[in-house]
């Protein structure tokens, strides 16, 4: 009987997913729907388990965690791609990591939730719906306003399809930008002051990596327009939050809308959830009920192919 702990399943749909009585004489499946305080608290918590389900990069599976998880062989992640995980470390411990397909529409249209909400007002107009007023703010338009992308990999180039048919114009800028995907999507590439410089909306959608991280910092902020707004969708280290922070305070940024932070589950006491301009959601770019199927289905196929010996979607 092999071990199973599913990490982080705050929505509690993995019993919703998979039928466990079908699998009760091969796994012994464990769910935790909260994060651990310390690792110190998840070394106890999983030292008897096997294999760990892990969601996205709620937790990071470290040198020292997987040194404290003795009996560990297998770690199926969300995704074919987790910074999470110490992948030198599993090396290290024979631990096969395996991953899954993910679908990249729901960060798009998340990505277009925070910018409406945010050029609409839609945040402060709920508020006050609730408290009986009507009509408190004026909104603006999308049609001729400029939309800059930072990455236009899958997620960006959805992104600018959708704002080319808002009629904004799209520019985009990366280290690695691909000129061509840039000219049969009608984007135009530019330097990255240019495109901080002049949009009126900036979104994120590069992979973090040491190049990225702090790629939005003080300098960046003062380059932008007082009437930009800011999104973030990617993840939470590419802008410096203290920065970005300080920006608001001193109205440097009509707003921000980010769904991605350095810490997550974002503290209840953090400076960010006071700003009235910042549109915030708890990391929802992939939580739909279609890659929640996606997820599941496939860590529990990855892990009956690693114990018959032919493991599949193997990440390390």
């Amino acid at each position: 009987m092999i071990k199973v702990a599913v990490l982080d399943d705050y929505q509690n749909v993995f019993e919703q997913i998979i039928n466990l009585d079908l699998y009760k004489d091969k796994y012994q499946f464990e769910v935790f729907n909260k994060p651990f305080d310390n690792e110190e608290e998840a070394i106890v918590a999983l030292e008897d388990f096997e294999t760990l389900f892990i969601m996205r990069e709620r937790m990071p599976i470290t040198e020292s965690l997987i040194k404290g998880l003795p009996k560990l062989r297998y770690i199926m992640t969300s995704g074919m791609r987790n910074k999470a995980i110490d992948l030198e470390a599993t090396k290290k411990k024979n631990i096969l990591v395996c991953g899954t397909e993910i679908n990249p529409n729901p960060a798009s249209e998340i990505t277009w939730t925070l910018i409406l909400g945010l050029v609409r007002n839609i945040k402060q107009e709920i508020d006050n719906m609730f408290q009986g007023y009507w009509q408190t703010t004026i909104g603006l338009e999308l049609k001729g306003k400029v939309l800059g992308l930072i990455g236009l990999g899958k997620i960006g180039s959805q992104v600018a399809k959708i704002g080319k048919a808002f009629g904004m114009e799209v520019v985009a800028w990366s280290e690695n930008l691909n000129l061509n995907n840039a000219n049969n999507l009608g984007v135009l590439p530019v330097s990255k002051e240019d495109l901080l410089k002049n949009s009126d909306i900036i979104s994120i959608h590069v992979v973090l990596g040491e190049k990225y991280k702090n790629l939005i910092s003080k300098k960046e902020f003062e380059m932008m327009k007082k009437s930009a707004f800011l999104i973030n969708t990617s993840r939470g280290p590419i802008i410096n939050e203290k920065d970005l922070i300080e920006a608001l305070d001193k109205d440097q940024i009509a707003g921000v809308g980010l769904d991605v932070y350095d810490k997550e589950p974002l503290p209840e006491d953090h400076k960010l959830r006071f700003f009235p301009n910042a549109l915030l959601l708890p990391h929802l770019g992939y939580v739909t009920a279609e890659n929640y199927f996606k997820f599941y289905s496939q860590m529990l196929e990855n892990l009956q192919s690693c114990v018959k010996g032919t493991p599949i979607r193997v990440i390390s």
